[in-house]
Parts: structure tokens; sequence; C-alpha cells
């Protein structure tokens, strides 16, 4: 089961426990941040519909938020001895999936697991 959700312009594939980054939102570390989800696959049906998905957040805790390695971004205008050379370090946001929207078949699915258990 996966979803794929978007922050900061850009869009994530994530799952369940998965830990990845994003651009910085501002949260401290530990809090809970709400994803807006644009798929949702569950293993056998995928839903795009914008209408279902509007309700549906993913949740994330913030486990950091720190600066990502220096990008060098250099300039050159040959023959004109023009030269220039900058770093960047862009800041991010370190996110733990901590709950993901269900299926309609994938909540049955879990409860049929349950009941035979």
């Amino acid at each position: 089961m996966y979803a794929i959700v978007t922050t900061g312009g850009k869009q994530y594939k994530v799952a369940k426990g998965d830990i990845f980054s994003v651009e910085k939102l501002d949260a401290q570390p530990g809090d809970k941040v709400k994803l807006d989800v644009l798929l949702l696959n569950d293993g056998k049906k995928t839903i795009v519909d914008a209408a279902t998905l509007a309700k549906k957040k993913v949740t994330c805790e913030v486990l950091d938020q720190y600066k990502d390695k220096k990008v060098i971004v250099f300039k050159l205008k040959k023959r004109k001895r023009y030269h220039r050379t900058r770093g960047h370090r862009q800041n991010l946001t370190k996110l733990m999936v901590s709950s993901m929207p269900t299926t309609r078949a994938a909540a049955k699915k879990a409860d049929t697991a349950q009941d035979e258990a």
C-alpha cells in the first residue's frame, strides 16, 4: 500500500513507516503534519478521484529540521574573464509516515483478517 503526496510543490511516493525529506515545513520535531494525497493504491485498487482524495490525508511525524549538503553553483562566461562560485544549502524537514488512509477494499480485508484471528 502506498500513496503519492504533495508538499512544497513536489510529489513523493510514501508507504507507512517511510522516512523522507521535504522542503522546510514550519513545524517542530515531534509535531504531526498532514499532507495532501494525490493517489492512493492498496495493491489491487488505485484511487485518483480528486473528490474522494480531498478528504484523505497522510499523517507524518516531524523527526528533524536540518540543512542539506552544500551545492556548488559555478557560473562561467568563457573568453570574457567572468566566473563566479557560490554555495547553497537547502533547509529540509525529515518526516516519518505514521498513518495512511485506506481504501474500502483494504479496510474490508483488514477487518476479515482480524475476524479470522
